[in-house]
């Protein structure tokens, strides 16, 4: 690869607080391990964006901030749509996910618009979804933790996986994935505790550039920390080995 893979970091200051931001690092030091250069771009207004992207990650952040951050991808939704079209992989989690929804409902009845640019909205749960959180999928078992106060509904036919133990979206799924768009509720960050599904993202990113994806000596350990720590979280919810 002859330029720097551009990840970029969407609104960290208001959607971070599970340190989901930290997603972006994962990916650009993943791709530094497989011999690319990588960097990361902190995204605070339309100013910020690069003229090049190769991957976004959208963290989650509290219900407070939620117009303000809505307002701000507002003032580029017309780049992130014409990214994603054109297949740059993006990582959304929690209220940085409903906010590229239909819209989000609030439990004082209050709607706020999303950014339409995923199937499905966010509606209450009757009670806050606060566990660990496990999900099978493609890309093997995925294990983090849920904190939030609404479910998912409106794109049942696309989860990224089927709940093994928590909430997830509320209806036996887990997430959202609309061609290299995923969302999801899992925090950790989720892609340090599952690093097949950072490599899935990675991979799509690559091969944008003409390049191959091919995970570094360096993962070896790193990822076998993953698989322990994904493993006792099992145990402790007496799943089954995955």
């Amino acid at each position: 690869m002859t330029r720097t893979l551009t990840i970029i970091s969407l609104l960290p200051h208001l959607l971070n607080t599970n340190g989901d931001a930290e997603n972006a690092r994962v990916l650009a030091q993943r791709a530094r391990w497989s011999g690319h250069d990588a960097s990361v771009v902190t995204v605070t207004n339309r100013a910020d964006l690069p003229d090049v992207v190769d991957a976004i990650v959208i963290g989650s952040g509290s219900d407070a901030a939620l117009t303000e951050a809505r307002d701000v991808l507002l003032t580029m939704v017309d780049k992130l749509r014409e990214w994603t079209t054109a297949g740059v992989p993006l990582l959304a989690v929690g209220t940085g996910w409903e906010l590229l929804s239909w819209g989000i409902e609030l439990t004082d009845g209050k709607v706020i618009e999303g950014l339409g640019l995923v199937a499905g909205r966010a509606v209450p749960r009757l009670t806050r979804a606060t566990d660990d959180l496990v999900v099978t999928s493609k890309h093997g078992r995925l294990v983090g933790f849920e904190n939030h106060a609404r479910d998912y509904v409106g794109a049942e036919a696309s989860p990224l996986g089927r709940v093994a133990y928590g909430a997830g979206n509320g209806n036996g799924g887990e997430g959202l994935v609309m061609g290299d768009v995923v969302g999801t509720h899992l925090h950790g960050p989720v892609l340090a505790r599952n690093p097949r599904l950072a490599d899935h993202l990675l991979t799509a990113a690559l091969r944008r550039a003409g390049v191959d994806y091919a995970p570094g000596e360096r993962t070896i350990s790193v990822d076998a920390v993953a698989e322990a720590a994904r493993d006792r979280v099992a145990a402790g919810l007496s799943l089954p080995s995955a």
